[in-house]
């Protein structure tokens, strides 16, 4: 195991309620290296916004070399740790995904259980098969963050995450994602899944901070910091306009 998925590991145990992990998503080397000068301890690459970057779609718009191609040149950039968001896994075998995943520099890693193509949930035990030939291939060298698409694409009740998140679990995930969960489901889902739990948090929602006051130990971003950055810098351009 890598020092950095060594501690990327560790930040996520033995944390206070007002002290989640904080994981900025850089889209480029240049944003990265300015969340990493900020203090941060780990970054946590997200698709949306390195798609846009390159001028593709979200949901596995972006060709798999130029997706890790840019996950290398953040990890490249900064020495703090890196999970990358890789989406549905690009189509590619366990192990071809942790071996580029691996080659990129990224000591993590972020996967969906939704089809980016028919945007349908994939069926839970065979999600659950997959998550775990990426750690069996993977040991201890990724952290792995299994996204429960349950409240963004099912029926949005807390059991229906909680049996995929119980199920990921045993399959070996890290952490678990239920994206869009209400903060006020946050606790209940963390102490029936038994496991570190991720949560989006969105302009206008509640800051970081109350997020793990709600039960999160990890908290990112999605697209969320680079569409605000696109929108200063559209700013920007209108006043030099």
């Amino acid at each position: 195991m890598s020092a950095g998925a060594r501690r990327l590991r560790e930040l996520h145990h033995g944390r206070a309620a007002v002290d989640p992990l904080v994981l900025p998503g850089p889209w480029d080397a240049g944003s990265a290296r300015v969340f990493a000068d900020a203090g941060f301890e780990a970054l946590a690459t997200p698709s949306a916004g390195v798609a846009a970057s390159l001028g593709y779609a979200d949901g596995e718009g972006t060709p798999p070399a130029e997706m890790f191609a840019a996950i290398a040149r953040i990890t490249r950039a900064v020495d703090v740790p890196v999970t990358a968001d890789v989406e549905a896994g690009y189509g590619l075998s366990a192990k071809e995904l942790v071996e580029r995943l691996l080659e990129a520099g990224a000591v993590g890693c972020n996967l969906e259980d939704s089809d980016p193509a028919s945007r349908r949930l994939k069926e839970p035990q065979r999600q659950a098969e997959w998550l775990a030939e990426v750690r069996a291939e993977a040991g201890d060298a990724l952290v792995l963050n299994a996204r429960v698409d349950t409240f963004l694409r099912g029926d949005r009740t807390t059991a229906a995450a909680v049996e995929r998140g119980r199920l990921y679990a045993a399959a070996g995930a890290d952490c678990v994602y239920p994206i869009m969960a209400p903060p006020s489901q946050l606790t209940e889902l963390a102490e029936q899944i038994g496991l570190p739990l991720n949560a989006l948090c969105k302009a206008g929602g509640p800051a970081p901070v109350e997020l793990g006051a709600f039960g999160a130990t990890r908290v990112t971003f999605g697209g969320g910091l680079h569409t605000q950055a696109m929108a200063s810098l559209a700013e920007l351009a209108t006043s030099l306009r």
